[in-house]
């Protein structure tokens, strides 16, 4: 029987404690927030899930279709929401992180849209724990940022740009779609070392190989599925590359 805590935030609803967790580690603090999406038909059906000790997996909170918040993890634990992935150089984002699931049946349930109670209680959740954590806008991450090759969530769909306008996350307008990909497959040489080097500037793990190989493909389509959702294709077309380096201009007068 794991013992119940009290919520980290008065938005919570209620307590569904998860026995998936253990210590953050040393000296990792919770400096970013992922955003997941459930990928499953139900959110009872990802409750359990996440609550489950066989599973393995949990994260601090999960947002119903109806916005109702549930606290699963005590922020201070480290909760497996994370797995595998990189963001700036760090790989052990369970530590550093906060992780809310909100409740979507994702790509393989046909990418509905989420329901706007939903949003508005992931906004509200998002600024109370940037404002108590101190988490900086572009340190709240799709879980497709961190894992690009893993992970799809919580996928083009989710409104970005809407989280921006109410103050969460770090956004700039997509450049316009111009033209096809600059790069084909397979192709090297400076200034595709160049595009690799902005990603990972920003935040993204790639290796500057100078090749467009298909790990460097993975990322460009996680960056599209975040900031450029209204093609996400993998290729580095001129309305990617502009819209990355304005997010890294605007991070530099921020």
């Amino acid at each position: 029987m794991i013992d119940g805590f009290a919520p980290d935030a008065s938005l919570v609803a209620r307590i569904a404690p998860s026995p998936n967790f253990g210590e953050r580690r040393e000296p990792l603090r919770p400096d970013c927030l992922i955003l997941h999406y459930t990928g499953m038909p139900t959110a009872e059906g990802a409750l359990a899930l996440l609550t489950d000790p066989a599973s393995q997996v949990s994260a601090h909170y999960l947002i119903r279709e109806n916005g109702e918040i549930v606290q699963m993890v005590a922020e201070d634990k480290r909760a497996w929401h994370a797995g595998v992935g990189v963001w700036g150089g760090l790989s052990d984002l369970n530590s550093a992180s906060i992780g809310v699931e909100i409740a979507n049946p994702g790509h393989d349930g046909g990418s509905p849209p989420f329901p706007a109670p939903q949003i508005a209680a992931t906004i509200a959740l998002a600024r109370d724990i940037s404002a108590r954590r101190a988490i900086r806008p572009e340190r709240i991450l799709a879980h497709s940022d961190i894992a690009p090759a893993r992970k799809r969530d919580p996928g083009e769909a989710f409104p970005w740009g809407m989280l921006a306008q109410a103050g969460v996350g770090h956004w700039v307008t997509p450049a316009p779609i111009e033209g096809g990909s600059l790069y084909r497959h397979g192709e090297q040489g400076p200034p595709v070392r160049a595009l690799q080097a902005m990603l990972a500037l920003y935040g993204y793990g790639v290796e500057l190989t100078g090749v467009y190989d298909a790990p460097t493909r993975a990322v460009v389509t996680a960056f599209q599925r975040h900031f450029r959702p209204v093609r996400v294709d993998g290729e580095a077309d001129a309305s990617t590359l502009a819209t990355l380096k304005a997010l890294l201009e605007a991070l530099k007068s921020a």
